[in-house]
């Protein structure tokens, strides 16, 4: 699986870096979610599956590779 994030579209809520720290982090000046690790392993992908679900903005999404 691939993880994809639409940047423009991140309310900087901080939801995903809370549910996957080890594939999301956010920018130090406005929050914007970043995207750490575009395949995470497959023992991160609960965290990131919830980030997905959780997230308010809708800005993540999962892909079949």
């Amino acid at each position: 699986m691939r993880v994809e994030l639409d940047e423009p579209k991140c309310v900087a809520s901080g939801q995903c870096v809370m549910a996957s720290p080890e594939v999301f982090d956010q920018r130090d000046d406005d929050g914007v979610a970043i995207l750490l690790e575009e395949h995470p392993a497959d023992d991160l992908m609960d965290g990131v599956q919830e980030a997905v679900a959780i997230c308010p903005a809708a800005a993540i999404r999962l892909v079949e590779r």
